[in-house]
């Protein structure tokens, strides 16, 4: 990252481990904020729009705790924002003191992802006999995530937004994997329970068309793109 970016003030709006492990990786210092909402009463088209549509239902929670920051914490430097959601609702409800002429732009980025097997849109597991459905499906198969990236300037107004797709292809892998797996239970708070970077699934990855922190969560590439387009 450049020098400018690194003097953001970071906050993720995810408890993903995974996205945390990026942004360590990305040399980022930041904090967590996180929303609830139900994630099953929002359907789309296609899987991109589903990525941004759940962002932006996020993004209004996230609203209603940044509206509790006192004026100590908005005279600090400017905040970068890292949040599962969009900023749709969230830009127009920021005072438009947060940010000083002669301050650094505050950047909001917001994101999410599904799984997609077969064409079917894959969300987080509701139960652990879909988990191990998700699973079996992807021994010796194929599946992709969509991630989502949204990047805004809250000085300018200006806003930048993509989304990425990768391809995972799998080896057959036993059933005492899948069991371990659900036994853990990690799986069942993760996009149609894929966890690729994990240690009992790594060795049957046969194949990955993209990059691994999007697969994760947050492409590093895409949002260092937006973050400079929007800058």
């Amino acid at each position: 990252m450049e020098a400018t970016t690194s003097q953001f003030k970071i906050i993720l709006g995810s408890s993903s481990v995974a996205r945390r492990k990026i942004l360590a990786e990305m040399g980022y210092d930041f904090k967590i904020m996180t929303a609830d909402i139900d994630e099953k009463s929002i359907r789309k088209e296609t899987p991109e729009e589903l990525v941004m549509a759940l962002a932006e239902a996020k993004a209004d929670a996230i609203r209603l705790k940044l509206q509790t920051i006192d004026n100590q914490e908005k005279d600090v430097k400017p905040t970068l924002l890292i949040a599962a959601d969009t900023a749709e609702a969230i830009i127009p409800k920021l005072p438009s003191g947060d940010c000083k002429e002669d301050a650094e732009p505050s950047i909001l980025i917001t994101c999410d992802q599904v799984v997609v097997y077969e064409g079917m849109v894959r969300e987080k597991p509701s139960s652990e006999e879909e988990a191990r459905q998700f699973l079996k499906g992807y021994s010796g198969g194929s599946a992709a995530t969509v991630s989502s990236v949204l990047v805004a300037n809250l000085k300018t107004g200006v806003r930048k937004g993509d989304w990425d797709r990768v391809e995972i292809h799998f080896h057959a892998f036993p059933d005492e994997v899948i069991d371990k797996l659900i036994e853990e239970g990690f799986v069942l708070n993760v996009a149609g329970g894929l966890i690729i970077e994990h240690p009992l699934i790594l060795p049957y990855v046969k194949q990955v068309v993209g990059t691994t922190d999007s697969v994760m969560g947050l492409p590093k590439a895409l949002t260092e793109r937006l973050i400079k387009e929007a800058l």
